[in-house]
């Protein structure tokens, strides 16, 4: 009988990507993913230290998953239950004391080890009412080498991790403690990998990383590949349409990555650059190694290369230290940029990071007040190039079914999603009697944009 696991993710597209990549490693083990964790033989939280509160919410999850412990799986075993990711990094030790019901806690680079410490677990079960094993080291070895081969893509869309970890140490970021240095995986590897998601109908790779735009992995030569480069040889592999990129640092945008968006057509229009704040006084307090000014400047030249390019980023209101000067400085930034879309969030502090200790944090309620003015200007911001799309045609890569009958959703160039409405299009019959959309996902087609709404556009196809 096989066994089944529940995986739950989150956070960011990393994690998305480790916990398929987990789900790769349990596979050859007899592990089979469930929708439901209450009959799991093994459930992994994969965890995400960014978002506030996020340990609390891991220690509700783990409470619902307590009283289904109680009982035997259908394999006649007690249900293992482990925590991944950078909760489990960062916090690993007071976990295990916190919540005995957790069996194992894993960090992001140990995951693919899992095998041996499930068998662990089974150890230690012979002996002992509750098993307790803890493995949040960062191994010498890349973890990258051990991993099994990918199995099939999932769709037309996929993840592919290139780099991990982050040396720029911000002052309110617990990445490079969770995640450690930064590693670059070997440019041929990724091609490899690239080339076999193309050969199984990949058409859009997203190369994730920490610090993406730092890559700089091994060409096989004695030298590095940068990320411009990288995407220059990824657009050569037949099959792959469109390639984005996330989360880049501003001070690592370089000309290579810049002619790459002017010269590369798969390399699409869209940048999340994150800034966090538009103070100079903020950002140096962040340690974020720029200006206002210098962010500016890097966007002005990206705006020369692709006069088209839609931008993203991230904010956090409240740092301790800012003031209305201060806020008023990130509001002009945003005015100045005009994003297409943005992250923003109150501060919150983290432990184990510089600022979480600094003894000017801004009260709650103030943060409050920032962080609703500047969600309302970015919302306004979003919907002013939303708008700006009605009328124009684009080809969109169709993903996934929507809500409505014979609606399918894909993505523009820009990353909105796009809902199109099939139903009045003369498609063909499948052999239950019922119009074969599904026949049109994984495809890219051309569509002429209706309507726009503060989070997605409606469309409908351009006939041939």
């Amino acid at each position: 009988m096989s066994k089944k696991l529940y995986i739950k993710t989150y956070g960011c597209q990393m994690n998305v990507y480790d916990s398929e990549r987990m789900e790769d490693v349990l596979r050859p083990e007899g592990y089979q993913i469930t929708e439901q964790p209450d009959d799991a033989d093994l459930v992994i939280l994969n965890t995400c230290h960014i978002r506030e509160k996020a340990a609390e919410k891991v220690y509700s999850d783990i409470g619902r998953l307590r009283p289904h412990k109680d009982g035997k799986t259908k394999n006649g075993e007690e249900m293992v239950i482990a925590v991944a990711g950078c909760v489990g990094q960062a916090e690993g030790a007071e976990m295990m004391r916190r919540a005995p019901v957790v069996d194992m806690v894993i960090g992001p680079q140990t995951y693919h080890r899992l095998p041996e410490l499930l068998k662990d677990v089974k150890e230690q079960r012979k002996d002992k009412s509750s098993a307790r094993v803890l493995d949040t080291d960062f191994p010498v070895e890349a973890k990258f080498d051990h991993l099994p081969k990918v199995e099939k893509a999932k769709g037309p869309a996929a993840f592919l991790t290139v780099q991990e970890g982050c040396d720029k140490f911000c002052a309110f970021c617990v990445v490079p403690y969770t995640r450690g240095a930064e590693y670059s995986r070997p440019s041929a590897d990724i091609i490899r990998d690239a080339k076999r998601m193309a050969s199984e109908g990949v058409v859009e790779i997203t190369l994730l990383g920490q610090n993406v735009s730092a890559y700089h992995g091994d060409d096989g030569n004695g030298g590095e590949t940068t990320l411009g480069t990288l995407i220059r040889e990824l657009d050569k592999i037949d099959g792959i349409e469109r390639l984005r990129y996330t989360t880049s640092h501003p001070t690592e945008i370089d000309d290579e990555l810049l002619t790459a968006h002017r010269d590369v057509e798969s390399c699409m229009p869209y940048l999340h650059l994150p800034i966090q704040s538009g103070s100079d006084k903020i950002l140096k307090a962040m340690n974020r190694r720029h200006t206002g000014d210098e962010y500016r400047s890097t966007i002005g030249r990206l705006r020369e290369m692709r006069p088209d390019i839609a931008l993203s980023g991230d904010f956090i209101v409240g740092f301790p230290g800012e003031t209305d000067q201060d806020f008023e400085d990130t509001l002009q930034l945003v005015r100045d940029v005009k994003y297409s879309q943005a992250y923003s969030f109150k501060y919150s502090q983290r432990p184990g990071t510089p600022a979480a200790t600094d003894e000017d944090q801004v009260p709650e309620e103030v943060k409050a007040e920032r962080l609703a003015r500047l969600q309302a200007l970015l919302t306004e911001q979003q919907i002013e190039f939303n708008s700006t799309s009605v009328g124009k045609k684009m080809k969109i890569l169709l993903e996934r079914p929507g809500k409505q009958e014979g609606q399918l959703i894909g993505r523009s160039p820009y990353l909105q999603a796009v809902h199109v409405d099939l139903s009045k299009e003369n498609i063909a019959l499948d052999e239950t009697g019922n119009k074969a959309y599904n026949s049109f996902m994984g495809r890219m087609v051309e569509v002429e944009i209706l309507e726009a709404g503060p989070h997605s556009l409606k469309a409908v196809l351009v006939a041939d």
